[in-house]
């Protein structure tokens, strides 16, 4: 290129003096706009705006900034104390978060104006709920008109100021829903608070509540004295204590009817927002939206309670009275002092044969305890022999003489069933509902509904009626909470009639939740009601008298559902069936080998004859 053809140098230092003239003129209305404002009145506002905010960050620190909308086309004030703050911030110019913020619980809201906030994300609303909030206040809003509309979307934590500098707080439980504070005020009492607990005493205001009456969780009943209905169990009186605790009224259904399972329709019920907190506790695994659920109340395993294996008969006694181990030691014993006797009584092994060995007949009544018929003229190896053979009898006759008469006093149970496939493979039927059948195979993977043996019922009350019956032809589907009822009631049998089956089990840890409104503003209340309650070993003292208050409230009866069987059983002829099948099977054999004996003697001796 030539240099005719290279820009002026003055030009070029013209446009880079413009250029730099331009950036700082854009540097200085920015810093005017943000941080140096020019008029006194912004100035003593924003003065005071900081002072609220660091006031608010003593009474409770705050790590995120959420500002909502901008106040009638202007500029936000709260935008221009943003290089102050100095705290990560979230702008919502359009009223409402497009996506699902992860919100931390601890961020503080400040909203242009009052109608800044039109939060339409589900998530956020929820996550924000109880959020503090700081509102900008119009001249024409008046402030009991803004708590009245945060009010209605059940957002509590509301204070505002307005244009002069005056601070208001919302108060829920109050004739005048605000209170007027002083920006200055030092005083750390809770009325001067900015930002209070306004479900610490409620003033009667009504929590509404339905028991499921599944025992022993929740159970209603009319008060013999006032005639009201009211709720127990130790699921139950979580919520009649915390209704006591915030001075609530505990409100039940008029038409509530005592005695009837209602899981369905109350869980409907908390979904339409008629309940606020039910007297229900729920599995994790069975709710729709973890939204709903409190904090976990309880842990328990989720099985089967089994009858109890019944005795064995007596006739199958004999069948294990004798192990094959110790079986083939009698017979080892057996071979060697038939060996020892046919040695001993000559001194040599011309008698040995197999059908002495076998046959040995003083041998066997020998370790039967048994007398036999001895020489004359025996010799000392003879006689150690049957010394030794005594000692032998005297042990296996007194040991199996004391193991029978122990097994017809006190027979062994049958086995116990430890899988499924044992369950599907006895002659017990599984009892379980179809909606808790449906929400369990939903759940674990399970295919129990095609088990040839399952009987599914379509009610609860018909299932727990079974169930409390101790119907032993039946194999039910029972939590731990429950079961621990039963081992109390089991108590007063005669004898358990049904066990708890560790093995076999849908789930060995299972988190139970109470079911409450999905935007109820009291739930971190009631999360911390429960957690004192478990602290203070109420819920353990509940949980352990349950059972006597379902008796004291003719819930369930002290009655004996054991059905033992009555003390000294005769022996029937029956039972003796493998005995007598036992020695005719023998008595065939001895003859058989008493008449191959006798053929064999006839026929030794007429061989001789015919070599004549």
């Amino acid at each position: 290129m030539s240099t005719s053809q290279l820009p002026d140098g003055s030009v070029v230092m013209r446009l880079y003096i413009i250029f730099i003239l331009v950036s700082g003129l854009c540097h200085y209305l920015q810093c005017i706009q943000l941080g140096y404002p020019t008029d006194p009145i912004d100035l003593q506002l924003q003065e005071k705006l900081l002072k609220i905010l660091e006031r608010i960050r003593l009474e409770r620190n705050y790590d995120t900034i959420v500002i909502y909308g901008q106040s009638g086309g202007e500029d936000c004030l709260f935008h221009e104390l943003l290089p102050k703050l100095q705290l990560p911030t979230v702008l919502l110019t359009k009223g409402s978060s497009l996506s699902d913020w992860s919100f931390s619980s601890d961020s503080l809201l400040l909203c242009c104006d009052s109608k800044a906030e039109q939060e339409q994300n589900t998530r956020s609303l929820l996550r924000l709920q109880q959020a503090r909030r700081l509102v900008y206040l119009e001249s024409e809003m008046q402030p009991q008109w803004l708590c009245e509309d945060y009010f209605e979307r059940e957002q509590h934590n509301v204070a505002m100021m307005n244009a002069q500098g005056d601070l208001f707080s919302c108060r829920l439980f109050q004739e005048i829903n605000h209170v007027q504070l002083d920006i200055n005020s030092d005083s750390k009492s809770s009325f001067d608070s900015i930002y209070v607990q306004q479900f610490r005493n409620m003033k009667g205001a009504v929590i509404r509540s339905e028991p499921d009456q599944l025992a022993p969780f929740s159970f209603a009943f009319s008060d013999p004295i006032s005639g009201k209905l009211k709720m127990a169990g130790f699921a139950a009186n979580v919520v009649n204590t915390f209704a006591e605790r915030v001075n609530a009224t505990l409100e039940l259904p008029e038409d509530l009817e005592v005695g009837r399972i209602g899981k369905s329709e109350i869980w409907l019920k908390t979904l339409h927002n008629q309940l606020d907190i039910a007297a229900m506790l729920e599995r994790n695994s069975d709710a729709i939206h973890l939204d709903y659920l409190s904090f976990p109340y309880i842990s328990s395993s989720y099985c089967f309670m089994v009858p109890v294996p019944s005795k064995m008969p007596f006739m199958e006694i004999y069948t294990i009275i004798v192990t094959p181990r110790v079986l083939v030691i009698i017979i080892i014993l057996f071979v060697i002092f038939s060996l020892l006797l046919i040695y001993s009584q000559e001194l040599s092994w011309h008698q040995l044969s197999l059908a002495n060995v076998i046959l040995n007949d003083r041998c066997l009544r020998g370790l039967l305890g048994q007398a036999f018929p001895f020489p004359n003229n025996p010799s000392r190896y003879l006689k150690a022999t049957c010394l030794i053979l005594f000692f032998a009898s005297l042990m296996i006759t007194t040991m199996y003489q004391t193991y029978l008469q122990s097994l017809y006093t006190s027979p062994p149970s049958e086995n116990m069933l430890r899988s499924f496939d044992d369950f599907q493979n006895s002659r017990y039927k599984i009892a379980i509902v179809r909606n808790e059948l449906n929400s369990l195979e939903r759940s674990y993977n399970l295919t129990l509904a095609s088990a040839p043996n399952a009987y599914i019922m379509e009610s609860w009350d018909d299932f727990l009626k079974l169930r409390d019956s101790f119907n032993a032809n039946y194999i039910y589907a029972v939590t731990k909470m429950r079961w621990n009822t039963y081992v109390e009631q089991q108590k007063f049998f005669k004898e358990q009639a049904f066990y708890y089956s560790q093995d076999v089990c849908f789930s060995r840890s299972v988190m139970y939740h109470f079911t409450i409104r999905r935007h109820l503003p009291y739930r971190q209340q009631f999360d911390q009601h429960m957690l004192y309650m478990q602290d203070f070993g109420l819920m353990k003292l509940w949980f352990g008298r349950s059972f006597y208050d379902m008796v004291r409230l003719n819930m369930t009866e002290m009655e004996d559902h054991s059905n033992p069987l009555p003390a000294g059983k005769a022996v029937f002829l029956r039972d003796l069936v493998y005995i007598f099948e036992f020695y005719a099977v023998f008595h065939i054999i001895a003859c058989f080998c008493f008449a191959i004996e006798c053929f064999w003697g006839r026929s030794r001796r007429i061989a001789p004859i015919r070599n004549l």
